[in-house]
């Protein structure tokens, strides 16, 4: 895999981010954290499991493996969560550009929080898996917006305002 896919994929993480966030925090507490029937049940709950997966993924890349079990919130206030995510973000996008095609080559042994089993994949797999994450629960969060009446806006990656399209009429 080619480094610059995960460049592009941290910076869309970190404007797809800013735009859930942007609407969350319009809502009141109560309704973010009210059980709507998702996975995490509430937008709040699943804020903070895209929070963990990127935590124990980032960690499990780097070496620094977060103790946390999955599941419970990491941060019970919005704002606490909102600091921490935008400077997750950063370290994702500062992280991407180290990356190496040899390293993402590399065999990687990780033991999953979900079922204990270990495993090991091309490295590659895992950090593809590790957006792919974040793209899904996004997609869950902006249902549940759009279904509350609030529109998070475009969230296709051509949009993504790093990219210069070329324009043709």
């Amino acid at each position: 895999m080619k480094t610059d896919y995960y460049q592009m994929m941290a910076d869309y993480n970190q404007w797809m981010n800013r735009k859930i966030y942007a609407v969350c925090e319009q809502i009141p507490d109560a309704q973010r954290k009210e059980d709507r029937g998702a996975f995490f049940k509430s937008i709040h709950g699943t804020l903070n499991h895209l929070l963990y997966g990127d935590l124990a993924w980032l960690g499990r890349f780097q070496d620094h493996p977060i103790p946390t079990v999955i599941g419970p919130n990491l941060y019970e206030e919005f704002d606490e969560l909102q600091i921490r995510r935008e400077a997750l973000d950063q370290q994702i996008i500062d992280w991407t550009q180290t990356l190496s095609e040899t390293w993402l080559a590399q065999p990687f042994r990780y033991t999953s929080n979900v079922d204990r089993i270990t495993r090991e994949l091309p490295t590659w797999i895992l950090v593809t898996h590790m957006f792919n994450h974040q793209t899904h629960h996004r997609g869950q969060l902006t249902t549940l917006l759009t279904q509350m009446g609030h529109d998070p806006g475009v969230t296709d990656i051509p949009w993504l305002p790093s990219l210069t399209p070329t324009v043709s009429q």
